[in-house]
């Protein structure tokens, strides 16, 4: 497993709702870490589990 950060925007419907959000996930994969880390924003922000949240910007594997 590897150590995946991620610094920057946050869209909701293709709204960018938070300029800047920092995290961090172990995952075996990227797009297993995007999905982790959307799921967490989710549930921070009290977001209903159908709300499309995106992380355009790259993830950092540390």
């Amino acid at each position: 497993m590897n150590k995946y950060t991620y610094e920057g925007p946050v869209m909701e419907f293709d709204i960018c709702v938070t300029s800047l959000w920092k995290a961090e996930t172990f995952a075996v994969s990227e797009s297993k870490a995007k999905s982790n880390l959307t799921y967490r924003y989710k549930k921070e922000n009290n977001k209903l589990v159908n709300t499309k949240i995106t992380l355009p910007e790259k993830l950092i594997i540390k």
